[in-house]
């Protein structure tokens, strides 16, 4: 990944992502590894001081894929929280997994399973849980 913007997480994600990750068997999520390495380098912060324009978990962000020029409005989920109503993105999902920490107008370049990468820009962080006062979704 050549661009990696600074990104912030609360807390409370990281401690279930941490969880997330261990409970997975092996193999079983290909973007396990850089999944890791990205909570491994970020800010970690309380949940009362996450800044309102970072995606967090559960948080509702409008991005665009610039290799499709597409723009989707789609919410953070945890796999538990996944189902098929077309408007939530696993952080299992190549691009849940890029959008985590990053802040509006942030770019990131990640891999796509099979070779390649994804360059996604973050447009607008429409609705976020600390930004709303709820720190223990």
């Amino acid at each position: 990944m050549t661009n990696r913007p600074n990104i912030i997480i609360s807390s409370l994600d990281a401690d279930r992502l941490d969880a997330l990750l261990e409970s997975l068997p092996k193999g079983a999520f290909p973007g396990k590894t850089e999944l890791e390495e990205e909570l491994a380098r970020a800010d970690i912060v309380d949940p009362k001081q996450v800044p309102p324009t970072v995606v967090t978990m559960n948080s509702t962000v409008r991005f665009r894929v610039a290799s499709s020029k597409e723009e989707f409005s789609l919410t953070l989920v945890y796999p538990k929280d996944h189902d098929a109503s077309g408007d939530k993105i696993s952080i299992l999902a190549p691009v849940g997994s890029a959008l985590l920490g990053l802040s509006q107008g942030d770019d990131i370049e990640w891999p796509k399973p099979g070779g390649g990468t994804l360059k996604v820009h973050i447009e607008e962080v429409v609705y976020q849980p600390e930004r709303a006062g709820e720190y223990h979704r």
